[in-house]
């Protein structure tokens, strides 16, 4: 039962997110500082949870090759959503469309155009794949530390703190580009939903499983983290809210880093 709560806690920040995010229009500065703050603090998961424990029950050799599959698994994953969302504006001029719209570094010279650009891309639709790919393993992570008796609060709040600006920013980008909202809240409550049940999967079948069998999701789920920090969260981050998202990212790290000591 314990951690059938805690799934639902961790999750319903998916809900939470995404239904402010399609109801209300918020300034796009915040919604990159909130994305950014998110990466702040899912820098912590990566460095002092995922790939940490990853290395300690299966060593570097296993814990890199998970990495690498979770961060090759991204980014063509993230490609392929860009192609998809490249497909879908036939008629936008072609410096535009090539290559990835997250990437505009001509900002500040023409912030209108720029923002035309990664609202229509897939930044919505990638923001939804990296929660769902690092989440999985992530609340599996958390399951078994329900079991294990050891830092199961602060590995929530860390994973509630993270998840709810990447749910809110996600639908929001959503919306931006003409997704109903109905549609929207689906695919957020869907991944909700799995996020629960991979909770339930850690406290339960996976709890006795082997270290070894654990460490690779666990690392699979930090190289997932890394691309779409690299590709997605970041990029969309400083291209809305400029230098003023280091700040943010900084208290991220910070407070989900002071969790995680709890």
């Amino acid at each position: 039962m314990a951690a059938l709560w805690f799934g639902l806690i961790a999750s319903s920040a998916l809900v939470i997110g995404a239904l402010v995010g399609v109801r209300f229009e918020l300034p796009k500065r915040l919604l990159a500082i909130l994305l950014s703050f998110a990466a702040g603090s899912l820098i912590t998961a990566l460095a002092f949870e995922l790939f940490e424990d990853a290395y300690e029950q299966g060593g570097i050799l296993r814990a890199a090759l998970g990495l690498a599959a979770g961060a090759v698994v991204f980014t063509v994953l993230s490609a392929l959503l860009d192609r998809w969302a490249q497909a879908g504006n036939k008629t936008k001029p072609a410096d535009e469309i090539q290559g990835s719209p997250k990437l505009d570094t001509n900002a500040a010279a023409s912030d209108k155009r720029a923002t035309s650009a990664s609202t229509r891309g897939a930044a919505g639709m990638a923001l939804l794949a990296a929660v769902t790919l690092d989440g999985v393993p992530e609340n599996v992570a958390l399951g078994i530390s329900l079991q294990e008796g050891s830092g199961g609060l602060a590995l929530l709040a860390a994973i509630f703190v993270s998840n709810l600006p990447e749910a809110l920013v996600g639908a929001s980008s959503m919306r931006s580009q003409g997704k109903p909202a109905g549609a929207t809240m689906l695919l957020w409550t869907v991944c909700a939903v799995l996020l629960v049940a991979a909770v339930m999967l850690g406290a339960g079948p996976l709890s006795s499983a082997d270290p070894q069998t654990i460490s690779l999701p666990l690392a699979f789920a930090a190289g997932a983290v890394i691309a779409s920090l690299a590709d997605t969260l970041m990029p969309e981050a400083y291209e809305h809210g400029g230098p003023a998202v280091a700040l943010s990212t900084a208290a991220g790290f910070v407070l989900s880093f002071s969790l995680s000591l709890a």
